[in-house]
């Protein structure tokens, strides 16, 4: 089969936001669906999992987010490569035909096997969709305004989040914990599809034209040369990737334990929905700033520093009980995952060739969304030796450490990129840089 992304195919592809618009912002679009999905069961799952299902111990209470970021993972790695192999369309529409018996399950399930099989399906629905999605936007967006494309791309996505999380913890409030907080992710669905089967166009075309114009196919790294540079031997791309795990390690305990610590303090069903809202809502708005933000003044500090604000305001929330603590905890939470979120995603985008690039987003979403099932597995655990306040304070300790190993082994990815433009062939990559600190990796042609 010839790949998807031939260098004859770019001829009249332009690169950017403007040049895109229509398409980028169905993107957006059909990644708030995306988001949407997650958030239906942001603010409801924990406490269901006390109520109907009778389950005490915090890790089995978590347990649907080990397997939710273990099959997400999992699949992030397998869309990037995917992507590169088949095109991007497919394995969006992919994704969303996977989604189709999540929210049914999630309304009906008999037993808590059958919702840790639904988060699996939404685990690997998550890693096609929302991977397939940030790789379509920087392809459209090219090297120019790659940090501002991530920041709409999250800000859609997480805000969708935090706008089903409260929507659901509303109807819970009403109705009970089930079904109908489970009925907007039927449209949630049907939406998606549709969007992505009639409306979305293929972008592949777009990353072959900047691979052409950064000079070509040929060079390009192994699959599994993408997926070591990317873990461990690139010094950029492997701390990229650390960060990325440890950002989601404490997302996922805030996923699985804040719920619990905000039930624990008397806060009503009600309340805990805003709570669990609140987070992403800020994370979503705040990259749109942060995502444009860290095209003018770089990548590595906003990334060092949010890990740095999410760890103060972890412990923020350790120390509260009351509704106004736990929202100022929660509101510098967003504002630390903000600073980092798109910025990781935009720095991936700087070093990796586009030849190569849909593979290594691929492995640094498979490292960063392990960190649900290492966040929850590991706050389970504490929690239940030591209760919940020593679990999160093991969290913020290791989010503070992340944040000392970009700082201390990242360098600056985004000023190479300065004045590239979709019609000059001559541009300096960041990855070329990167070789030369790390040592070549064999190369093949493609």
């Amino acid at each position: 089969m010839s790949n998807p992304i031939e260098p004859e195919r770019t001829a009249t592809v332009r690169l950017g936001l403007r040049a895109n618009l229509a398409q980028f912002s169905l993107l957006v679009l059909v990644n708030a669906f995306v988001g949407a999905m997650v958030g239906m069961e942001r603010s409801i799952l924990s406490p269901l999992a006390e109520s109907e299902f009778h389950l005490s111990a915090r890790t089995a209470i978590l347990s649907f987010i080990v397997v939710f970021g273990v099959t997400k993972a999992l699949t992030n790695y397998l869309a990037g490569r995917f992507s590169d192999r088949f095109g991007r369309k497919s394995v969006l529409v992919g994704g969303w035909l996977v989604a189709i018996p999540v929210p049914f399950l999630l309304m009906w399930a008999p037993s808590w096997a059958w919702i840790l099989f639904a988060n699996a399906l939404l685990g690997v629905s998550q890693g096609l969709t929302w991977s397939t999605t940030v790789i379509m936007k920087v392809d459209l967006a090219g090297p120019k305004s790659r940090g501002l494309a991530m920041g709409l791309n999250e800000f859609a996505g997480y805000f969708a989040l935090a706008g089903a999380a409260l929507l659901t913890g509303g109807l819970a409030a009403r109705y009970g914990f089930r079904p109908e907080p489970f009925y907007p992710g039927v449209v949630f669905v049907a939406a998606g599809l549709f969007l992505s089967a009639f409306v979305v166009r293929e972008t592949a075309g777009h990353a072959a034209h900047e691979s052409k114009l950064q000079g070509g196919f040929i060079g390009a790294p192994t699959p599994k040369e993408v997926f070591w540079r990317t873990s461990l031997f690139d010094r950029n791309l492997s701390s990229i990737s650390q960060a990325g795990l440890v950002n989601n390690l404490n997302d996922g305990m805030a996923w699985g334990l804040f719920p619990l610590i905000f039930a624990a303090a008397h806060m009503t069903l009600g309340e805990i929905g805003q709570l669990a809202a609140l987070y992403p809502a800020i994370w979503a708005v705040g990259q749109l700033f942060t995502g444009a933000l860290s095209d003018r003044v770089g990548r590595k500090w906003l990334i060092a520093g949010g890990m740095w604000v999410q760890a103060a305001s972890i412990g923020i929330v350790a120390l509260s009980s009351s509704f106004s603590g736990f929202a100022a905890g929660t509101v510098i939470l967003g504002v630390g995952t903000a600073m980092v979120y798109p910025t990781l995603l935009a720095a991936i985008g700087d070093v990796a060739q586009a030849s190569w690039r849909g593979s290594a987003i691929g492995v640094y979403r498979l490292w960063r969304d392990l960190g649900y099932a290492v966040g929850a597995l590991l706050a389970g655990v504490t929690a239940d030796a030591l209760g919940l306040p020593a679990a999160m304070w093991l969290v913020a300790a290791l989010t503070f450490g992340s944040g000392l190993v970009a700082a201390v082994r990242m360098s600056e990815t985004a000023a190479p990129t300065v004045g590239f433009t979709s019609s000059s062939p001559s541009m300096t990559t960041v990855s070329a840089r990167s070789a030369s600190r790390t040592g070549p990796l064999p190369s093949r042609r493609r």
